[in-house]
């Protein structure tokens, strides 16, 4: 079993950033891979980003350019630094973790999930 927790989030105005952080334990590698999903009132869980090992990143087309996730295996943490920032990108951000990613954008690829952590940008 994995264990993950999320903190980081908060209210911020719009153009701001935020640095948010999944902290894993149990039986947690370096091997699985992490992917940040969000979900804002009324719609359906969006991905984020993924990380596989520690250099192959996925990101979403809407937040590719702004967001950046990272790892440090030695924390059994991963990372998502949100810049940028938009109203849109409210929502409560969710961290994941499965140690085979067959597809990294699919939520139901995930074996494990965090409670979640709202983030909320003003305009």
């Amino acid at each position: 079993q994995v264990q993950l927790v999320e903190s980081g989030g908060g209210l911020v105005q719009a153009g701001g950033s935020l640095r948010l952080s999944c902290a894993a334990s149990g039986r947690t590698s370096s091997s699985y891979a992490m992917g940040w999903f969000r979900q804002a009132p009324g719609k359906e869980r969006e991905f984020v980003a993924a990380i596989r090992g520690s250099y192959s990143r996925y990101y979403s087309d809407s937040v590719k350019g702004r967001f950046s996730i990272s790892r440090d295996n030695a924390k059994n943490t991963v990372y998502l630094q949100m810049n940028s920032l938009k109203p849109e990108d409210t929502a409560v951000y969710y961290c994941a973790a499965v140690l085979r990613l067959v597809d990294y954008s699919d939520y139901t690829a995930y074996d494990y999930w965090g409670q979640g952590t709202q983030v909320t940008i003003s305009s």
